[in-house]
């Protein structure tokens, strides 16, 4: 369990993010057009997931913009936005903003949260995922981790992108 704070109030997830080093985690997360997609799909790429609550939310959204402007030079990787929104409600939000290179997946009918150690278990944004980063490269390792413990804070963009 990892504690993180809510406006300085603390709150806990279920775990911890995998370790460096580790084999990621499979997946099942939601696509726009409601298809699944697990880990296998993103094979031989290098992949950065931006883990967020909800993108309806002002940090959750400018993580997301800075990435997508990252993705447009890293052709070698996909960067993948993982939250609990709606796939339809993540389109309106890329759509809205003008985000074509990031791909937004949804946690609707997924138990990444809980694999990834991501879930928040207390507090009011219990069952939702909290604020992190996961890069892994083209093997499925996990080369980088970041937990926000700050949940309004932002990523360390310049660390994760180095990764890449």
């Amino acid at each position: 369990m990892a504690e993180i704070t809510l406006h300085g109030d603390v709150t806990n997830t279920n775990g911890s993010l995998p370790e460096v080093g580790s084999s990621a985690p499979d997946f099942t997360l939601t696509t726009g057009d409601l298809a699944d997609v697990s880990l296998s799909d993103f094979s031989g790429k290098k992949k950065l997931f931006n883990i967020v609550p909800s993108l309806d939310t002002p940090t959750c959204a400018i993580s997301t913009k800075k990435f997508n402007d990252a993705a447009k030079t890293h052709d070698n990787a996909v960067f993948l936005t993982v939250s609990a929104d709606l796939p339809f409600a993540q389109g309106r939000f890329c759509q809205a903003e003008n985000l074509e290179v990031i791909k937004t997946l949804s946690t609707m009918r997924s138990d990444f949260a809980k694999d990834y150690g991501m879930e928040i278990v207390d507090g009011p944004l219990a069952g939702i995922t909290a604020r992190g980063v996961v890069v892994v490269d083209e093997n499925d390792k996990v080369v980088y981790t970041e937990l926000v413990t700050e949940i309004g804070d932002e990523p360390d963009y310049d660390k994760a992108i180095a990764v890449l």
